[in-house]
This record gives structure tokens, C-alpha cells and sequence, in this order.
């Protein structure tokens, strides 16, 4: 995909070394297409890690997607220099105004405090409802979606009684959505969470439909409004080395913390992981762009304000 970045983003010199194609503002404006706008709220404290993770599969397609970052205007980032966050970081203040193509909200360590005692709570709440004005399709990740179903639905979380940590498998119960084109019967999925939603919550209303669970993960994927909105519980965004670090983190911090499961080979936490997600994850940011942003968004991009939901 010619993904249209701001020069500088520290995820194109990284991905580049990957053999990733990405190109910046300059040369991007040499083509005459008129891009998908995507925005991502990072609520990350890694935020270059996470740009990085979701720039890796967002380059993946031959649609031209220009990339925004947003953030929450009340919290300070205390994880990325503070010159990144000025430099490639908007307010909502400063996009309310503007539509989207298509909208990322990402996880946040905050799943083991109630929503309402969130510190930045009513602003993400003010973000969510903007986002079905403004937005033809959202993709909620891990705590965002958490916290999307319970804002718009009320379909509570509940804690765990140890952390959901490896690489699980996964089930299609759907599989004639787009959102499936291309995948396996099973498919694997990280995951890294405290909290989790549960089936029985989510049949109950008429407007959600399960379309992904696994045996031992529970619920993972969630479509709402026909997929103009995706509310997803694990990170197939992660890069191979995410849960290691999180794992080593966690063990160097005194803190309690399980062998995340299927992930190191031969469960040796010497050895490297065994990445299965990779390509369920290319075709998951694939599919979800073509099908439901690109297939779907008006040319006029200000229409958006007028689509129904995605039938």
C-alpha cells in the first residue's frame, strides 16, 4: 500500500528495514488518487511501538491510506518523548470537524479500573458517538473494545482470574462476511488482558453479532451497524516479540506472571516465539479496509455523515 505518513514518523525507517513499503507525505502526493483518511487513537503508552505494529499491516493492501494520529487531549503520555507526541499527534479539538474514511482506537493498561473512573472517560465517550457521524468504519482493539460495547451497549467486563496471556486459537462463526475473506477455519490470535466480555452478554442484544470466539480466549470478535463498527479483544496487531517483552517485563517487575501459552517454542522462554498470527492478522487489516472502508466510504468524503448502517 502507498501509505501516506508524515516524513519523520519514526514506523517508516523502522518498517523500511523490514522490507516494508511505506512512503512519506512528498512522494505520496505525486499520485492522483484521492486516499482512505484513516485515523488511530493511540491510547498505547508505547505509542511509537504500536504506530509501528499497525503501519506493518496497514501497508499490506494497494489502496493509498493518508494516516492520522489522535490523542487524548487531557493525558500525558509518560512512555514517548514528548517532541514525537507534538510533532505527529492531534487533539480532537483540532479533527471534530473533520470525516474519516476509517478510525483504529487501540488498547489502554487501564482495563482494571471501572470505565467511569477513567481519568479521560467523557472525553473517549465524546470520541465514540463523533465516531458515527464522522467515520464510515471504527475498529475497536483489547480495552477500546471493551470499553466501545459498554459505552454504546452496555455489555459489561469482568475481571479474570489470572491474566489471558499467549496465542490462542480462534473460530469463524460467520464465514461468509468479507471480514473473513481468506482465513483458515481456525486462526490464532494474541492476547494480553485482565478483563474479558462474555458470549451470553453479547447474544442478548439484537444489534451485535458474534462473529469470532475462542475456546479458551472467549469472545473476539464483535460487529455492530453491518461493520461500521469492529470491536476485537486480542492484538493481532502484535509483533512477534511483544508478548516476550511483556513477559520479562512483568517477571523483572516482581509482578505475577504465567508462561504465555502456545508462544515460545517448545515453551522455552529462551527460545524464540513460533508467530502463527501473522497472516490472520494481514488479512483481518486487509479485508476490513477494503470491505468495509474502501467498499463502503463515499468519494465525497463529507457524506459520510449521511450513511446508513452497512448492510
Amino acid at each position: 500500500m502507498p501509505l501516506k505518513l508524515q516524513k519523520h514518523l519514526p514506523a517508516i525507517e523502522l518498517l523500511k528495514q523490514e522490507h516494508i513499503f511505506v512512503m512519506d507525505s512528498l512522494r505520496a502526493s505525486t499520485q492522483d488518487i484521492r486516499p482512505l483518511h484513516v485515523v488511530v487513537l493511540n491510547l498505547m503508552p508505547l505509542k511509537i511501538t504500536t504506530e509501528t505494529d499497525l503501519v506493518r499491516l496497514l501497508s499490506n493492501s494497494p489502496l493509498q491510506v493518508e494516516l492520522d494520529f489522535m490523542k487524548i487531549k487531557g493525558h500525558e503520555s509518560k512512555n514517548t518523548p514528548v517532541e514525537h507526541m507534538r510533532e505527529f499527534y492531534k487533539d480532537f479539538d483540532l479533527i471534530s470537524r473533520d470525516y474519516y474514511d476509517g478510525m483504529i482506537v487501540t488498547g489502554a493498561p487501564v482495563e482494571q479500573i471501572a470505565f467511569e473512573d477513567v481519568t479521560y472517560w467523557d472525553e473517549l465517550r465524546g470520541i465514540f458517538d463523533w465516531s458515527r457521524t464522522h467515520v464510515t468504519s471504527t475498529l475497536y482493539i483489547c480495552w477500546a473494545a471493551q470499553a466501545g460495547l459498554y459505552h454504546f451497549y452496555g455489555i459489561p467486563k469482568y475481571d479474570l482470574p489470572e491474566k489471558k496471556f499467549g496465542v490462542f486459537k480462534h473460530t469463524v462463526l460467520d464465514p461468509h462476511r468479507p471480514i473473513f475473506r481468506g482465513f483458515d477455519d481456525e486462526f490464532y490470535v494474541p492476547h494480553s488482558r485482565h478483563t474479558e466480555i462474555r458470549r451470553e452478554d453479547i447474544v442478548k442484544v439484537p444489534e451485535l453479532t458474534l462473529l469470532s470466539e475462542s475456546e479458551r480466549a472467549g469472545v473476539y470478535m464483535v460487529m455492530s451497524r453491518g461493520g461500521r463498527e469492529f470491536f476485537i479483544t486480542g492484538h493481532s496487531e502484535y509483533s512477534p516479540n511483544t508478548l516476550r517483552d511483556e513477559y520479562f517485563r512483568d517477571i523483572h517487575k516482581g509482578l505475577p506472571i504465567n508462561l504465555p501459552e502456545n508462544y515460545f517454542m517448545f515453551d522455552d522462554p529462551l527460545k524464540p516465539p513460533l508467530v502463527r498470527w501473522r497472516g490472520h492478522a494481514n488479512l483481518l487489516f486487509t479485508n476490513w479496509l477494503n470491505y468495509y472502508v474502501y467498499q463502503e466510504t463515499p468519494f465525497n468524503i463529507e457524506d459520510i455523515k449521511n450513511l446508513g448502517d452497512i448492510c
